[in-house]
């Protein structure tokens, strides 16, 4: 009988040594989903790709980057340029006093177009905070559930916005992601649904359904339940076309 008893102990305990080693950290679980988004070709490529009425530029090598967008308004061409050096605004080929109350917000607008285009990747950088939630299960399949925040420094100027990846236990994708962010009246909770993946180059992209909260009592934490039972508005569609990797 002790003898059983000791075999049952030691098999359950390198039962429990097995599961502990294969409990993935919320860091790992990010890096891998980096991976197969193709974060390793992203790093050193160039990206371009029309949004809205706009078209987008982003040049990435050895830490460097220069995001760049580009339109047309009353006639004039403008360029608006954020890079390791700052921002700029160029308008026929000419660079452009931005008001300095201006840049920050010029600048946050250029670098979120480019930061949604490519997710995960930049999500492994020093300013990045990650925790895993739980486990959850939408449209059949599992997710890791993974909370994101932002340190001041080196945040951004959205560095008080909150992230909530959903990353998909079998492919490492991200298929869902949530976030919230400050508005004028407080604060604003978005949900997004990816669709149309398509593989350009080696590098993962995606097409987004964007919804919105319909009931003030939802929380960030637990959005993902308004979606699984109908109770979120489609606000707009994140469509990114003419994509080109070099």
């Amino acid at each position: 009988m002790i003898k059983k008893i000791v075999i049952i102990t030691v098999v359950f305990v390198l039962f429990q040594s097995c599961k502990q080693e294969k409990t993935l950290t919320a860091n790992q679980i990010i890096d891998t989903s980096i991976e197969v988004s193709g974060g390793s070709i992203i790093s050193n490529a160039t990206i371009n790709f029309d949004f809205r009425d706009k078209q987008y530029k982003a040049v990435r090598k050895w830490g460097n980057f220069m995001f760049i967008r580009a339109f047309v308004k009353e006639g004039d061409s403008i360029f608006d340029v954020l890079s390791n050096r700052g921002f700029e605004r160029v308008i026929n080929d000419e660079v452009v006093k931005v008001a300095d109350s201006m840049v920050p917000r010029y600048s946050a607008s250029v670098n979120s177009v480019h930061y949604f285009s490519v997710l995960p990747y930049g999500l492994n950088t020093p300013a990045v905070n990650k925790t895993y939630l739980s486990e959850v299960t939408i449209k059949g399949e599992i997710y890791h559930k993974i909370k994101v925040t932002f340190n001041e420094e080196g945040g951004g100027e959205d560095f008080e916005d909150v992230f909530i990846y959903f990353v998909n236990t079998a492919s490492f994708k991200v298929d869902y992601l949530a976030y919230s962010y400050e508005e004028d009246h407080g604060m604003g909770l978005r949900f997004r649904e990816a669709y149309n993946e398509r593989i350009v180059n080696g590098i993962r992209f995606v097409d987004y359904n964007n919804y919105k909260t319909t009931n003030n009592g939802t929380s960030l934490e637990t959005i993902e339940e308004d979606f699984k039972n109908d109770k979120l508005k489609l606000l707009s569609k994140i469509e990114l076309e003419n994509i080109h990797v070099q």
